[in-house]
């Protein structure tokens, strides 16, 4: 058998693994509207899915008082967690994990979520035993700064050229050219192909499945 091309597969989590791209947005703009604020439109909301979420506060709405975005942060985190729960993996997406992880990759997380959020949603799904490590935006860098994707490689001793970095944003894609990791796209969640397709991915999918049998025959 070929060796194959990457030993390291690291998932961004929402919008690529977690079906939550309507929830955040329709959160974003319940936080705004809750203190007053200009309410994002779904394209404005959609683009900052991925980021810390101070740094994607101050994204969507550019331009305001700054003493407003902890609120923004702590009202949004008001309302994620009262939906959160009915959140749900996008289909296929258990099996590719399990089915990578006994070929034996070594799978990661990369997400714009807190320590505390990601913990709360592998807990929910039950996929913690699935990842060998995970990073957060409230532990390094918010992407698409490299860091995430450089610890998690030196954290367990694998190669960036080795390495392939999943995501559903521009953000995620800009985190692997940044860090020298290849860059795969899915087309199903928070930005539009066009975006996407802006930043030459190596590869492009439309569903988990399609993207399940490109990791099976290339990766």
């Amino acid at each position: 058998m070929a060796r194959k091309q990457f030993d390291l597969i690291v998932f961004d989590w929402d919008g690529t693994l977690m079906d939550s791209t309507a929830v955040i947005i329709n959160c974003i703009q319940a936080a705004a509207k809750d203190l007053g604020l200009p309410i994002p439109a779904d394209q404005a909301a959609a683009h900052v899915i991925g980021l810390s979420l101070q740094k994607a506060m101050e994204t969507a709405l550019p331009g305001i008082d700054p003493k407003y975005y902890p609120r923004m942060v702590e009202r949004y985190r008001y309302h994620y967690l009262n939906q959160d729960g009915g959140l749900t993996l996008f289909k296929g997406v258990r099996e590719m994990l399990e089915d990578l992880s006994q070929q034996g990759y070594f799978l990661a997380v990369a997400t714009g979520k807190s320590r505390v959020g990601l913990n709360r949603a592998l807990d929910g799904t039950k996929l913690l035993s699935l990842f060998d490590a995970t990073r957060c935006a409230d532990e390094t860098f918010s992407k698409p700064h490299p860091a995430m994707l450089q610890e998690l490689t030196r954290e367990l001793g694998q190669d960036m050229k080795r390495t392939v970095m999943i995501g559903d944003t521009t953000h995620d894609l800009l985190l692997a050219q940044n860090a020298g990791a290849a860059g795969v796209a899915v087309h199903y969640g928070a930005h539009t192909p066009a975006e996407l397709t802006a930043l030459n991915p190596m590869y492009a999918a439309t569903s988990v499945a399609e993207l399940h049998t490109w990791l099976n025959e290339n990766g």
